[in-house]
Order: structure tokens, then C-alpha cells, then sequence
């Protein structure tokens, strides 16, 4: 007879899949999904919800933020000034701080310190109908062990920033069993990141995948501090339908300090380049086709190429379209033509614009 289950505190990405997200939160999850897919992600481990609802048992933070009127601004901000300090504050167990310096050392190896990516993974998060993209925090080339079990911390309290609880309480999300998951993965030598959607994000084609790219790390073009190039390109043919090539001018890299990262101009030469090549765009629209395929619905994908190829950084489902298409009527015409058969099956009607 076998003994009861334990619940782990740190889990590797490649022992995780799509249905852990109770275990490692929506981004852990998706990872390890990658993984599972054949799809180069770095490596790393989640610190478990399991490490969180042990280090937060005592604070009763669901209770205290599903009392919040999230139309009480004043109070909402004050409320969430005191959770985070709670959470950042209060003592560590020593079997998370055990598992969490243990699995660092295993990542490390056999590189003392290695800088890596701190990465907020909530339960709620990255799903169909909800996402939290952008509201939870994420920390990037932290080294130590002691650096590390900060920023778990921070990403732990970042559960309880304004935007992420104003957004919980105006969808009704109950706090009942949210928890928060923490990515830990080595850092990407980036020389250059973006994201892409497999469907338009401007008119919803599923024919074709949008691009947008930059030099460096990822984090100037998701936080918005940089004007990307833009391509679009056929998910049938490869076909770069539309390009836009950007003048450049910042771009975020590793602190010569040894820690965090900061913004520095783009060499002058690099400036008006394009940060990819029509080699990488075409490798990167065969692993959009991959990611969506696999999931079965359209992604948003975070990604880098450092000197060994491309590596994705994060997949999650789009969801502004496909909250228009439950909304949308689901009557369906009959396609006229063979090809346009074969269009629906790649997941989109042909188009050339997106």
C-alpha cells in the first residue's frame, strides 16, 4: 500500500507538461509543454505552488483581497502596499529554502552563479479566457543563491500588485485556490528577441504569423521601450508578405556589473539592420506552425536566437481574437475551392495582409 502523495517544492521544466498548471502556474506549464514537443527552451526548474501556500500559509491574503472594492482605488493600493511587504517580509520555511538553493546548485553546474531568469507563474495565468501577461513580475540575470531566494519572493508578492489584483477582482477570479508558481531558468545570450503571434494581431488571419523583433534581450520589446521590425509571413508558403524595418536605437543587455540588466544604444551600424534574418523568419514560422499544431489554438510566443539558434522563452494562448470568435456567430460557409480546404486546416483564410 502505497503512502500518501507529497507534494514537491521544485519540479524540473522537463518533468512538467500542460496539465501541471495547478503544480508550476501557467508559464512553468507551457514550458515544460515545449519541452515535451521537442522545442529548445532553457533550462531550469518551477518553484512549486506548493512552496508558496507554505510560506504564506499564516498571511491570509485570499480573505483579505476578495474583501477589496476594486472601484476604492485609495483602498486597493494600500491593501496591496501591505500584502507585498507581508509576503517579502515573511520568514522562509528551510525545506523551500533547502529545495530552492538545492536545484540552483544543480542548474549551476558546473558554472558557479550562473545568471538566470526569476519568473512570476501564476495558476491563473496564460489560460484561454484570462491572462495576466505583464502584471506579474519577472527578474532577470540573477546570480546567487541568496539573490535567487529574493526574487522568488518578489515574484511571489507581485500576486498581490495593484494591476494583478484590480484585474483577479474585476473578472471575478476567485482567490480560493490561486497560488503563485516561479520560473528559474539560465539567461539567454540574446543577440536578438521578440514575439510572434500565430494569427494577426491586427485583424485575426490565421494564414499567417506576425513577427516583431529587435536587438538584445526580449524584455525592450514586450515592456514597449523599443519600436521592433515588423514581418509578416505565410504560414502556407513561408512567403514574407510584409516588412518593416525599424531604425533601432536602444536595446537591453547583460550589466558588464555581472547582474541585471540595462539599456544601451545600438551601434550605429545596426541601427536600420534588420535583427533577423529571412533565414531565422522562415525557422521561426516553422516553429509557430509547430507550437500551434500542438496546442491546437493560436499562440503568442515570446522568443531569443543566441549563438546556438532559436529558443522559446514562453507560449501562451492569444486571446483577444479568440474571445471574438466565441463571441461570433458559428455559422460557416462552405469553402469554394480545394485550397481553401487546405488553408483551414494551417488555421486561417488567405489573406496577405495582416
Amino acid at each position: 500500500m502505497s503512502g500518501p502523495s507529497v507534494t514537491p517544492l521544485v519540479v524540473d521544466l522537463a518533468d512538467l507538461g500542460r496539465d501541471d498548471v495547478a503544480l508550476a502556474g501557467g508559464k512553468g506549464a507551457s514550458l515544460g509543454e515545449l519541452l515535451r514537443a521537442g522545442i529548445r527552451v532553457p533550462p531550469g526548474f518551477v518553484v512549486a505552488t506548493g512552496a508558496f501556500r507554505t510560506a504564506v500559509a499564516a498571511l491570509d491574503l485570499g480573505a483579505r483581497v476578495a474583501a477589496l472594492d476594486p472601484d476604492d482605488g485609495d483602498a486597493v493600493r494600500d491593501a496591496c502596499a501591505d500584502l507585498r511587504a507581508a509576503v517579502e517580509s515573511a520568514p522562509l520555511p528551510g525545506d523551500v529554502v533547502a529545495a530552492v538553493t538545492g536545484a540552483y546548485r544543480r542548474l549551476a553546474r558546473p558554472e558557479a552563479d550562473p545568471p538566470v531568469a526569476v519568473r512570476s507563474s501564476a495558476t491563473g495565468e496564460d489560460g484561454a479566457a484570462d491572462s495576466f501577461a505583464g502584471v506579474q513580475d519577472t527578474y532577470l540575470r540573477v546570480r546567487g543563491e541568496d539573490a535567487v531566494l529574493r526574487d522568488v519572493r518578489r515574484c511571489w508578492a507581485s500576486l498581490y500588485g495593484v494591476d494583478s489584483v484590480t484585474y483577479r477582482l474585476r473578472r471575478g477570479i476567485p482567490e480560493t485556490d490561486l497560488a503563485m508558481a516561479v520560473v528559474v531558468q539560465r539567461m539567454v545570450d540574446a543577440r536578438s528577441s521578440g514575439v510572434m503571434f500565430t494569427r494577426s494581431p491586427r485583424t485575426g488571419d490565421r494564414s499567417v504569423v506576425a513577427i516583431d523583433a529587435s536587438w538584445g534581450l526580449g524584455s525592450a520589446v514586450v515592456g514597449g521601450d523599443v519600436t521592433p521590425d515588423s514581418f509578416v509571413a505565410s504560414k502556407v508558403t513561408g512567403e514574407i508578405t510584409r516588412r518593416t524595418v525599424a531604425t533601432k536605437l536602444r536595446r537591453h543587455e547583460p550589466d558588464p556589473a555581472g547582474e541585471g540588466v540595462v539599456e544601451s544604444d545600438v551601434p550605429d551600424e545596426l541601427r536600420d539592420v534588420p535583427a533577423v534574418t529571412d533565414e531565422e523568419i522562415g525557422e521561426l514560422v516553422a516553429l509557430a506552425r509547430r507550437v500551434e499544431a500542438h496546442h491546437g489554438c493560436a499562440q503568442d510566443v515570446e522568443w531569443a536566437i543566441d549563438a546556438e539558434g532559436i529558443v522559446l522563452l514562453q507560449s501562451r494562448p492569444e486571446t483577444v481574437w479568440a474571445a471574438k470568435d466565441a463571441a461570433a456567430p458559428t455559422t460557416a460557409a462552405p469553402a469554394a475551392r480545394a485550397f481553401d480546404h487546405v488553408l483551414h486546416a494551417l488555421g486561417g483564410a488567405r489573406r496577405t495582409e495582416a
